[in-house]
């Protein structure tokens, strides 16, 4: 799971890169797009990581921009080829949500807010197979099987050995009453839910009913921090048909305030985890 075989953090890195050297040219996306005779909706996701970028394609940009360093050059283009490689999530097939993974394999820190349902990195088996079958009623079951095997194998961020992934997150209290499988199911999650609570890199708050009207009314969204400075930090807001990424530092900005609100606003850890524990017995009734 090491940055150095990620390839949506190196597309990432390779298109902020681009995109400074088209700045320092003093050139709009549209101007680079008319050289080039390409979309300006191509050279946009070249430059924010979303579309693989070919080795041809770099030459072409370091021309237009003027790039007089071959050392420069072939530093971009070896980007490029590493870029194409495939993270270990490619063997699970089309994955819809394949971007957010690779930031995810990458951060240094997750902050999520779930109004609905228990975060996935902190779902059971058999709270994940629920959710994911109850969502995509629609889908084959390989395929569900594929996307829970997928969930399953992300939650190796937060239980590895040596720098697992810091997360903090704060759940709404409607995550702990919906009955999602079975009640067994729900006291086997909520248990579960506690023992990851208690370590040190996790934090679980609940945000109660009783708070109201709230910073994160509007839905779900996460934040990704990165250890390299080079790399900044990513909202990330769930679609059903696409998702959406932000990166804009006064987009970033809103959403971290709105989440220390969030967390002002839910209960403490100590008692969030009493709550769970308490709903958690309720399903063992």
């Amino acid at each position: 799971m090491a940055s150095n075989v990620n390839p949506t953090v190196r597309r990432r890195r390779l298109g902020q890169e681009l995109r400074r050297l088209r700045e320092l040219k003093g050139m709009t996306a549209e101007e680079v797009a008319e050289r080039l005779l390409v979309s300006q909706s191509k050279i946009s996701r070249l430059e924010n990581g979303r579309r693989s970028i070919s080795q041809r394609d770099v030459r072409d940009l370091c021309g237009v921009y003027e790039v007089e360093d071959q050392r420069i050059v072939d530093s971009l283009m070896q980007m490029a080829k590493d870029s194409r490689q495939q993270g270990w999530w490619h063997a699970f097939g089309d994955i819809p949500y394949s971007v957010y993974i690779g930031l995810e394999t990458d951060a240094e820190s997750l902050r999520v807010y779930e109004p609905q349902i228990i975060t996935g990195l902190l779902q059971t088996r058999a709270y994940a197979e629920a959710i994911i079958r109850g969502g995509s009623p629609e889908a084959s079951e390989a395929d569900n099987d594929k996307r829970v095997e997928v969930r399953l194998r992300r939650q190796g961020r937060i239980t590895a050995d040596t720098e697992p992934l810091r997360l903090w997150v704060v759940l709404d209290e409607a995550s702990l009453h919906r009955i999602v499988g079975s009640r067994p199911v729900m006291r086997e999650q909520l248990e579960h839910l506690v023992e990851m609570s208690q370590l040190p890199h996790i934090t679980v708050q609940v945000l109660p009913f009783e708070v109201g009207a709230h910073a994160g009314i509007n839905g779900q969204y996460s934040i990704l921090e990165f250890a390299d400075a080079a790399d900044s930090s990513v909202v990330y807001i769930e679609g059903v048909t696409s998702d959406l990424y932000l990166e804009k530092p006064l987009d970033v900005q809103k959403y971290t305030v709105m989440y220390e609100h969030l967390r002002a606003q839910a209960l403490n850890v100590d008692q969030s985890r009493q709550l769970i524990e308490r709903v958690a017995k309720e399903y063992a009734r």
